[in-house]
């Protein structure tokens, strides 16, 4: 007998949304469904400077909540798909309860996920982390059918990594793209090293990754933009249609058949940088989820993305700031060699290179 127990979460928010915070409807009449699939989710506690003390802040966290939230900021349909183990695990789904996030759940035992991270003097410091336990059997065989069942049933699956590395086998993800794909889903990855070489396996249709990661892995040995071009042509010709690869603050690159494009936002002040790239492929998704070519979906993403380090919350975001801030964002063809921005962009004339303000940001929102 599986020691394991599903949980179905479906929460509409509750109460009406304000006005000024109303979701902006990027495709007319479709609002897109998107099912993330998100092995262990971390209890994160993160200490703030304060007049007095430190002040805690405790959230639902990792990869896949963090996607989760900005798909639910963009007005999107979210599922999570995901285990909750231990004493943590409670907790978590009671946060993703208060937050509106939807999921169906695997409950089991053991230790979940979560750490304690210090930015009292502005920069992260982690007091512990801890992956938790890995998942047993049972526990993976009933999150594996929930993620086909609900992922079936969506426009967009959105595959995320666990915490730790021991949490499941890469193999996981060859099998659970596959078996998506032959049902016609629409599978979206970010993921790195062995588990993204298992997706492509699989087959998916769009990769994302950082050229951190890309160096990590071993696939470029510097930076160079045509070395990382090379690679991501390698990556396609593994089992996808589409490679994303961002670069900090440097304008990411896109790669779809033989074309590639590189995509610039207006550079923003930094808070935190962390949650960027989950905040980027979450609002691709939910481009792709209602309709959008994948050039319109990846600068909804890149504006999703610059918003979100001007931020303390991972994931988070203004529907209508990242809507129309995404009229800033550049694309441009890439020469071999270069990254001049040049080109046209989203909405109108190549521009000289941007900064702008929180204040300025307001503004432009308004």
């Amino acid at each position: 007998m599986s020691s394991s127990e599903q949980v179905v979460s479906t929460n509409n928010g509750g109460g009406a949304q304000d006005a000024a915070t109303q979701p902006i409807d990027l495709a007319p009449g479709r609002q897109g469904r998107v099912v993330i699939f998100a092995p262990s989710p971390e209890l994160t506690i993160t200490i703030e400077d304060h007049a007095d003390a430190g002040d805690i802040h405790i959230h639902a966290g990792g990869q896949g909540v963090w996607q989760a939230r900005m798909v639910r900021a963009l007005g999107a349909e979210v599922t999570l798909c995901a285990t909750f183990a231990g004493e943590t695990g409670k907790v978590l789904q009671h946060l993703l309860d208060d937050e509106g996030i939807d999921f169906v759940a695997v409950k089991r035992p053991g230790l979940g996920a979560a750490y304690i991270h210090d930015r009292r003097d502005g920069e992260r410091k982690a007091i512990i982390e801890s992956a938790g336990d890995p998942l047993s059997r049972h526990d993976l065989d009933e999150l594996y059918g929930i993620a086909l069942r609900e992922g079936i049933e969506s426009d967009v699956v959105l595959l995320s990594g666990p915490a730790g590395d021991n949490v499941l086998s890469p193999d996981v993800y060859r099998r659970l793209a596959s078996d998506l794909r032959q049902h016609d889903c629409t599978v979206v990855v970010d993921l790195a090293g062995d588990r993204l070489d298992a997706a492509l396996e699989g087959g998916v249709d769009v990769v994302k990754l950082s050229h951190e990661e890309l160096l990590d892995d071993g696939r470029i040995e510097n930076d160079d933009p045509d070395e990382i071009v090379a690679a991501m042509r390698r990556i396609r010709e593994s089992g996808c249609d589409t490679v994303i690869v961002t670069r900090a603050d440097s304008p990411l690159l896109m790669l779809t058949g033989d074309t590639v494009v590189q995509v610039a936002a207006p550079k923003m002040e930094i808070v935190d940088t962390r949650g960027a790239g989950d905040s980027f492929t979450a609002a691709t998704a939910v481009g792709l989820a209602r309709g959008l070519s994948i050039k319109e979906a990846v600068v909804l993403g890149a504006s999703a993305g610059a918003l979100n380090v001007t931020r303390h919350g991972l994931g988070t975001g203004d529907a209508a700031s990242i809507h129309t801030f995404s009229k800033l964002v550049k694309v441009s063809p890439h020469d071999s060699g270069s990254d001049a921005e040049v080109g046209s962009t989203a909405a109108g004339p190549a521009t000289d290179e941007i900064e702008i303000s929180p204040d300025e940001l307001a503004q432009l929102a308004r």
